[in-house]
């Protein structure tokens, strides 16, 4: 049985770290084009609602996606949504700062260090639950 329990475990661990792994790399690839972009002053015009995943039984909060505008050097203004959610409600009219592609100028990201905030707490967390499920998976009795 406990065989059983150390496959499970080792398949929960296995796709973590893939997740992991591929956020990383999302995270990494965004942070090198921002840091390549020019960036601009963006102004909030609203924001978008989404849902957090309750996951492990907890209570799905309300979360805000700002959107935004911005001008180009040329004056163009382009719109944008964020990818980085707040608790609060943004404020319009209040600014944030985008880093913009410049070959395309409708592709831009909010800059922002949470992503790689929350990249380290998770991998923090998950080796610390990976190793105490493995210590209990060896201390459970069966039988």
């Amino acid at each position: 049985m406990k065989t059983i329990l150390y496959i499970v475990w080792a398949l929960f661990i296995a796709a973590a770290i893939f997740s992991l792994v591929y956020a990383g790399r999302r995270t990494r690839r965004q942070a090198r084009l921002m840091a390549q972009w020019p960036k601009a002053q963006a102004t909030v015009t609203g924001s978008t609602t989404g849902w957090t995943g309750g996951v492990g039984g907890a209570s799905r909060n309300l979360r805000y996606y700002p959107t935004y505008q911005f001008t180009d050097p040329q004056g163009t203004l382009f719109m944008g949504k964020s990818e980085i959610s707040g608790v609060k409600q943004p404020l319009p009219g209040s600014l944030i700062e985008v880093a913009y592609n410049p070959a395309n100028p409708n592709e831009s990201l909010q800059v922002s260090s949470e992503p790689r905030t929350a990249m380290g707490c998770l991998i923090a967390f998950f080796a610390v639950f990976a190793v105490a499920s493995f210590w209990f998976i060896g201390v459970f009795p069966l039988g």
